[in-house]
């Protein structure tokens, strides 16, 4: 970081990451701009940098931001590389990257880095909480909680960095180099960001990029076309897999959770119908992970059959009547809602829908057949997806205009035994400004409606 001393370096986009990352590269003794498209009323931290003696400039990207001067432009992994100021970086040959970059730098304890297109946050969560178990100090951050950068300034090298890491964060890494890398999975999401799915995935296998034989990459076995395109890795690769054995790694073996170690060793880490972890593969890839990182088996089992859930993802929130009622309003693509329905053994009303953004549902007709016995549907995308219901042979179908009405119409569905479960396959923008407000607006509809009943 020595090298952006008396440097100058511009920052792209306020949010949290872009202030820390201002405030850290200050710090260091480089010269910062920071700069940010929307108005100064909407930009939080701006005083903050300011009085730092760090210049703001809000409300529009000013031709002279970028020059041959400028050394560095880090910008907010959000922002497309078609935004002008990015151009223009790129196009003088000015190295562009997003925080995590920033943080790998200065860190002095090693990394875990999670990416996928499903099941990050949960998994980083019970990384952090098995390795904590296990007597093990770890940070969690990246793209939850914590900024990384700002973990990374003060971490040990006796403490683990778990972060969960975006293909937008992912995108804008040089050096980056995790000491454990792990992709869970890939599914088409984003292609508005990145066009097309080869160039998703080279986002993703960014985290593998820099890595070398005293590290360690985990894949996912069971998508053998993503194996075939990860291609031949320098670091030790480990597997896991829900249905079939791995040459190492960790995978389910008659009902028990396995693990295979690199001379071929055995060891039952505990048995499935003992997680609380609402996804297997969420829970195969935590095993995985921190049994590598050190973590012994009772710590693990501890975790894996006690963890409560993430907010929005797959959260339990009340039964009622004999139905339970979970909320995964994180579930914004086709892949996360069909992994919420198959992890379900009990009759599903289900409670869909949100933004149009052209994808058709085919693949949910086979799912939804076996598992879903009415499905409420709401937002833009309500039309298209009652109808796949239909191909599926479903007869219950409702469409409204809110989520309270949809809550108390799945209520009406449900029988003892059943589950109510809002996974909209769909993102929030259409009606919400986030898929945080909408769940939070099922968790409340939900409890009404128990108090109501009460």
């Amino acid at each position: 970081m020595k090298r952006y001393h008396n440097q100058h370096v511009v920052v792209l986009g306020m949010a949290k990451s872009g202030v820390a990352v201002a405030k850290l590269l200050h710090r260091f003794g480089a010269h910062v701009v920071v700069n940010d498209k929307k108005p100064r009323e909407e930009t939080a931290g701006a005083d903050e940098l300011e009085a730092l003696g760090i210049p703001v400039i809000c409300g529009h990207h000013p031709d002279y931001l970028i020059h041959e001067g400028v050394t560095l432009v880090v910008k907010n992994p959000g922002i497309p590389y078609e935004a002008a100021p990015v151009a223009k970086a790129l196009a003088l040959g000015i190295p562009v990257v997003t925080e995590v970059e920033l943080a790998y730098l200065i860190s002095q304890a090693p990394i875990i880095g999670i990416t996928g297109s499903n099941g990050k946050t949960t998994t980083t969560t019970l990384v952090g909480l098995i390795l904590k178990e296990a007597g093990m100090d770890a940070l969690v951050g990246g793209n939850i909680g914590t900024v990384l950068c700002s973990l990374a300034e003060t971490a040990r090298p006796d403490q683990r960095l778990v972060a969960e890491l975006s293909s937008f964060q992912l995108l804008g890494t040089q050096a980056f180099r995790p000491q454990i890398g792990v992709l869970l999975n890939l599914y088409p999401a984003h292609l508005d960001y990145h066009h097309t799915m080869d160039e998703y995935l080279a986002a993703k296998l960014k985290l593998f990029a820099n890595q070398t034989a005293d590290d360690i990459a985990i894949l996912p076995y069971d998508q053998p076309d993503v194996l075939a395109k990860c291609g031949e890795l320098k670091a030790a690769t480990y597997y896991f897999s829900k249905w079939q054995s791995v040459p190492q790694g960790v995978y389910v073996d008659g009902g028990d959770i396995v693990f295979v170690g690199p001379q071929g060793e055995r060891d039952v880490l505990m048995a499935v119908a003992d997680l609380s972890v609402a996804h297997l593969d969420n829970a195969l890839a935590a095993a995985l992970v921190t049994r590598l990182a050190g973590a012994d088996k009772q710590s693990i089992a501890k975790v894996l059959s006690t963890f409560p859930g993430v907010e929005h993802r797959m959260e339990y929130v009340a039964t009622i009547d004999g139905v339970k009622y979970y909320n995964d309003s994180k579930a914004t693509n086709p892949e996360a809602a069909s992994r919420a329905l198959q992890a379900l053994d009990e009759p599903i009303v289900w409670i869909c829908g949100g933004l149009d953004r052209g994808v058709d549902f085919r693949e949910l007709v086979p799912v939804i057949g076996p598992r879903v016995k009415a499905v409420v549907a709401l937002g833009q995308t309500a039309p298209i997806l009652l109808e796949r219901a239909k191909e599926a042979g479903i007869s219950r179908l409702i469409h409204v205009d809110t989520v309270e009405k949809a809550v108390l119409a799945a209520s009406g569905e449900a029988a003892p035994g059943d589950v109510v479960l809002l996974s909209p396959a769909c993102a929030s923008w259409d009606m919400f400004p986030s898929f945080e407000v909408r769940g939070s607006m099922f968790k409340d509809a939900v409890h009404r409606l128990k108090t109501s009943l009460a």
